[in-house]
């Protein structure tokens, strides 16, 4: 059984044995949390150190700030609310995790998708506003979509991209709802519904706005031979 170090009392007990037990490490959602409690929870990281790379995910800038005062040498994502530490993405194995949004208001929940397959060790790509108002922005790209390995489909709105996607293609498809839209999408609701309906097999759904959660599944469905483990 893989040994735990000891927690924060009263903050945290941070499962530094994860990527020994399951080759991914831990995240550190950060929404909710005090200052205080992140500046604890990085210098615990920082004085154990771990394997992998711990992410920080759902960061303001206030957290991200209070993070990088304790660990300078994380890398900083603003677009996706995400630091990185260490900075640097391991050597990619495994296959292409390649990320869709449907329109680029998307993008924020799309790119914390993307990188958390990079730092996850996937080639890990985005291609941005491909949705199906304009269905031929899509069909313009069926070659990028036909050498992943994995495709996650950010989508807010009706939610349809998903479903057209995989029919498309003949790998496995993410489906990350957003909470983008007017008042009947009831805050991603609407999207996540029409995902959960796809007609189209081979498509599994995440939560509303998880991009964290949608890379990390789509790293795991791309993790080859190469991975070693």
């Amino acid at each position: 059984m893989t040994s735990q170090r000891p927690g924060i009392d009263g903050v945290a007990n941070l499962d530094t044995g994860r990527y020994r037990r399951r080759g991914y490490p831990e995240a550190v959602y950060c929404e909710g949390k005090s200052i205080e409690q992140l500046t604890a929870i990085a210098t615990q990281l920082r004085e154990t150190g771990g394997a992998g790379t711990t992410l920080f995910t759902r960061a303001s800038a206030e957290q991200a700030a209070a993070v990088r005062a304790v660990l300078p040498e994380a890398a900083e994502h603003a677009d996706a609310r995400l630091l990185a530490w260490p900075a640097e993405p391991p050597p990619p194995t495994g296959g292409l995790v390649l990320t869709l949004t449907a329109g680029t208001s998307d993008l924020p929940v799309a790119r914390e998708a993307q990188l958390s397959a990079r730092y996850l060790g996937r080639r890990s790509e985005l291609v941005a506003d491909v949705g199906v108002a304009g269905l031929h922005r899509l069909l313009a790209r069926i070659e990028d979509l036909r050498c992943a390995d994995a495709i996650i489909v950010a989508a807010g709105m009706d939610g349809a991209l998903p479903s057209v996607v995989a029919g498309l293609v003949e790998v496995p498809v993410v489906a990350l709802p957003t909470s983008v839209g007017y008042g009947a999408a009831f805050g991603g609701i609407a999207p996540l519904l029409t995902m959960l309906n796809a007609c189209a097999p081979g498509v599994g759904v995440v939560n509303i706005d998880n991009g964290y959660g949608a890379g990390h599944l789509a790293a795991q469905i791309a993790r080859g031979p190469a991975d070693g483990r």
